[in-house]
């Protein structure tokens, strides 16, 4: 069994009610089971369109029997069953569920990268991921997810 930590985000629809039902598929689907859940925090979009409306982030951290890519179809299909449209990149989202962290695997292929590849420069993923994980160790940087929260929080980015 894997450990896996993965960013939740919304700012289309009802995004609360969006993101607990994409908690509920993860488990009901077989995709993992839940271990820690952070709280939501409120955050302004990060490049996209203008116009958007405010984020509603969060990590969550499950134990799955997924590898890897199994696990991103599975968090696909997840995003189209809460009802995720398609729109341009970086546009509004019904919900968007993101692989953080994969144990200590570090991925890099055309379809998937892990560690995200810009998690360390977000503030909206590293304040609720460092809730729930504040002592687990980047595999990339060696640092943990509490030390890169703190650097990122200190710079007082708005990413």
């Amino acid at each position: 069994m894997a450990r896996a930590f993965i960013g939740l985000g919304a700012n289309a629809g009802d995004r609360e009610t969006n993101i607990r039902r994409a908690l509920a598929l993860i488990g009901e689907t077989g995709a993992g089971r839940l271990v820690r859940v952070s709280g939501l925090i409120e955050t302004e979009p990060v490049g996209g369109p203008a116009g958007q409306r405010p984020y509603l982030n969060g990590a969550v951290e499950i134990e799955t029997d997924l590898q890897p890519q199994d696990l991103l179809t599975a968090l696909k299909d997840i995003e189209k069953r809460v009802g995720r449209v398609e729109r341009q990149r970086w546009g509004p989202r019904e919900v968007d569920l993101d692989i953080l962290l994969y144990d200590d695997l570090v991925l890099d292929s055309a379809a998937l990268r892990i560690p995200h590849p810009r998690m360390l420069e977000r503030r909206f993923v590293l304040g609720p991921l460092a809730e729930i994980a504040k002592g687990v160790i980047h595999p990339i940087s060696g640092r943990t997810i509490g030390q890169h929260a703190a650097e990122v929080e200190g710079r007082g980015e708005a990413c």
